[in-house]
């Protein structure tokens, strides 16, 4: 390849995203991937059977249809098509009973009884002023805010722990059922400070855009950016793994999509000394456990909403979830999950052949950890769908080491490329007003950056890490953002 202005290593959606900022900026960008297709966790196969296709990373995109980044690209006219289910989100409750989240905030407080004015007064006024939200929070948390008054009223809000919330704001089962479970997508216990700002911003999105999902699965996401991509110039290459940037080809940039762990192995003795420790002492939070299934039938389950919905949280009650994840906390995989499901074949004839369907489930576990969790997830979902069982025609499982091995961004099976309690949100991956600028060059002098789940604002596919990486290369090289 010919000299590029910027490299990016690493093909997930932070680092497609940077190479496309770069490349409309008119920058030569060069993006090099360890695996053979590009994607990072949003990717999607057929590892069940022939003709079903799961998603083996993300899978349902709520912050990818709201995402600043991507909104602005034209990502349409690359194949990427949304599927929005009859529901966003449905969570059973035992004796076939079922709360639902409703695209409409209305809708959805309507079905929570005597706790609807409570439930408006919580979420009304972010979704009103959604695009204005996210633009602030999908931010480093230190920075100039535009609208501080509205990330203040966010802020009153997400400070509080989810289970504390919960049980002091809502006075009806289902209401505080729905908070935990939106909640508990941060893999943090309901009893830490900040645990109500994931649920705010999930709930949020399902207000203004839905929980849709690709057809034909979460590699759409990915295949359109690196299409579009390639249309304005910009080069991949796959199947090559990156030891040290100092093997690098010569350019003026190098982005990487990498979390802490990968940096250093790629980048350590070119860091700071005490950049290198901040990075040695960054940590990696809880662990997913994934099954896909390929099955006979749908779920049957017992509450009408659920078949609706192509989320489905499974866990019971508030405080059931909470109890869930701070046994993951204290380094236990619960024996009654948090399961996080979702339910693509009822709505996109692709993912499953004739009149079988997929599933895509995990529950949460401790990093690293090594214990099959199979069953329990089964059984919970058997709970809320008697029958389920008898439809699975095969399963395909990654514990938090196959997830790893998958993706060496999924460290100790960590989906969120590390922690996100409110220490490391501050400082993620260290304690710098400017993230993602890497205080150290390559030996050919390139400025090194980092652009992952690992900076602000971290998990999710919204792309926005890696708009802030491209935008801070921009700023440094004199160009404007």
């Amino acid at each position: 390849m010919a000299n590029a202005d910027a490299i990016v290593v690493g093909s997930g959606p932070n680092g497609l995203g940077a190479a496309v900022v770069l490349a409309r900026a008119g920058w030569d960008v060069h993006v090099i991937e360890q695996a053979d297709a590009v994607g990072g966790a949003a990717r999607s196969e057929e590892v069940t059977r022939p003709g079903f296709v799961h998603d083996l990373g993300s899978a349902i995109h709520p912050l990818a249809a709201a995402s600043p980044l991507f909104r602005r690209l034209p990502l349409d006219e690359y194949g990427l098509s949304w599927v929005q289910p009859d529901l966003p989100l449905a969570h059973p409750l035992d004796g076939g009973r079922a709360v639902a989240m409703h695209q409409s905030l209305e809708e959805t407080a309507l079905g929570l009884g005597g706790d609807a004015g409570r439930y408006r007064w919580l979420n009304g006024p972010l979704a009103d002023r959604w695009r204005a939200v996210l633009d602030e929070v999908l931010q480093p948390v230190l920075h100039l805010p535009r609208a501080p008054l509205l990330l203040a009223r966010f802020g009153l809000r997400a400070i509080w722990p989810a289970q504390l919330l919960g049980q002091g704001l809502f006075r009806t089962e289902e209401a505080r059922a729905l908070l935990a479970g939106l909640a508990a997508h941060s893999n943090l216990p309901l009893s830490a400070l900040g645990s109500t700002a994931f649920g705010l911003v999930l709930g949020m999105a399902g207000h203004a855009v839905g929980w849709p999902f690709p057809k034909g699965g979460a590699g759409a996401i990915t295949q359109a950016l690196a299409d579009y991509l390639r249309d304005l110039g910009g080069t991949i290459e796959t199947g090559r793994r990156v030891d040290s940037v100092d093997d690098l080809p010569p350019s003026r940039t190098v982005v990487l999509n990498l979390t802490p762990r990968q940096v250093l192995r790629v980048a350590r003795p070119r860091l700071p000394a005490r950049y290198e420790t901040q990075l040695t002492q960054y940590r990696y939070g809880a662990a997913a456990f994934k099954v896909d299934y390929a099955l006979s039938d749908p779920i049957p389950w017992a509450a009408e909403a659920c078949g609706r919905a192509g989320t489905v949280h499974v866990g019971g009650t508030l405080n059931e979830i909470a109890a869930s994840e701070r046994a993951v906390a204290q380094g236990r995989v619960p024996e009654r999950p948090y399961v996080l499901l979702a339910q693509h074949s009822r709505f996109d004839e692709s993912r499953a052949p004739g009149d079988q369907h997929t599933a895509w489930a995990y529950c949460h576990v401790p990093n690293g950890a090594t214990a099959d969790a199979t069953a329990q997830v089964e059984r919970q979902i058997e709970r809320f769908a008697p029958g389920f069982r008898d439809t699975i025609l095969e399963r395909h499982v990654m514990g938090p080491q196959a997830l790893e091995a998958w993706n060496p961004n999924l460290v100790g099976g960590d989906i969120n490329g590390g922690a996100l309690d409110l220490g490391q949100l501050i400082a993620r991956p260290a304690l710098r007003w400017s993230p993602y600028r890497i205080p150290a060059r390559t030996a050919r002098g390139a400025q090194l950056y980092m652009a992952s789940a690992s900076t602000p604002p971290g998990g999710g596919v919204h792309g926005m890490a890696g708009r802030h990486a491209a935008h801070t290369v921009l700023a440094d090289a004199g160009q404007d953002v």
